[in-house]
């Protein structure tokens, strides 16, 4: 039976190249999307042009009731998932003493509970075949901190320690976790702003230029692979030198 992946975030950027590289690498791919469907369904045809199948599953990763349905969903269609890949995320700004509980509470939802929630529907069909893979995503600055994101950099590091934790208590099941940590990557983001924040990080990358979303994917490949099969519990950082 082939391997099933299940990549969120996977209409644009990073996600989109993730889930066409694990296609090439042969794996059915779930892609998820928050709300833009033509997006995700544009991915899934570029899935499909590597010859193996997609199904588009839209839900929200900060609701528990959905990430159950998602990965039912991909479950019933391919049999389980084999490889999760949680890169949605959301980065608000806020300076932190202007921070409300629900401002907290939903970047936690999403950037971290959305992991938990996933990892726990997907870890038993991985434990039963005794093989799998859960490959979490950090960030540079989030792993460093600064300024009006406490909540994404409290949610990052939340993820790295889950992948430890995950690592150690299945890694006897034949199951890796681990993060992936990107440094600033030329991508495209409706919010011009954050754009120009990332070209700004082009002067603290020794490599001396943005990364590319398949440099990123290039790593998720790897950890997905029986290749990868030896590295667990590690934080792998795609970033061109960047100091973190």
């Amino acid at each position: 039976m082939s391997r099933t992946a299940l990549v969120t975030g996977a209409g644009q950027n990073i996600g989109r190249a993730i889930a066409v590289a694990l296609a090439a690498d042969g794996f059915n791919i779930v892609v998820n999307g928050l709300s833009n469907r033509d997006a995700a369904e544009e991915t899934a045809r570029l899935v499909e042009a590597e010859g193996t199948k997609a199904l588009v599953v839209m839900g929200d990763n900060g609701a528990q009731s959905d990430c159950k349905a998602i990965a039912k969903a991909g479950i019933d269609a391919f049999g389980r998932i084999d490889v999760l890949v949680h890169n949605a995320a959301i980065r608000p700004s806020t300076p932190f003493l202007e921070m409300q509980d629900a401002d907290w509470d939903r970047v936690m939802n999403v950037n971290l509970m959305g992991s938990v929630w996933l990892a726990r529907a997907c870890l038993p069909g991985m434990v039963a075949a005794g093989w799998g893979r859960v490959i979490l995503f950090a960030g540079m600055n989030a792993i460093h901190g600064y300024n009006g994101k406490a909540h994404v950099s409290v949610s990052k590091h939340g993820n790295w320690g889950l992948a430890k934790a995950l690592g150690k208590e299945f890694g006897p099941q034949g199951i890796t976790a681990n993060l992936v940590s990107p440094g600033p990557i030329a991508s495209e983001h409706a919010n011009s702003a954050m754009t120009e924040h990332i070209k700004s990080q082009r002067g603290r990358i020794p490599i001396g230029r943005l990364g590319e979303p398949d440099e990123v994917a290039a790593a998720v490949s790897l950890l997905a692979s029986d290749k990868g099969a030896f590295i667990n519990g590690q934080i792998l950082n795609v970033n061109g030198g960047t100091e973190t």
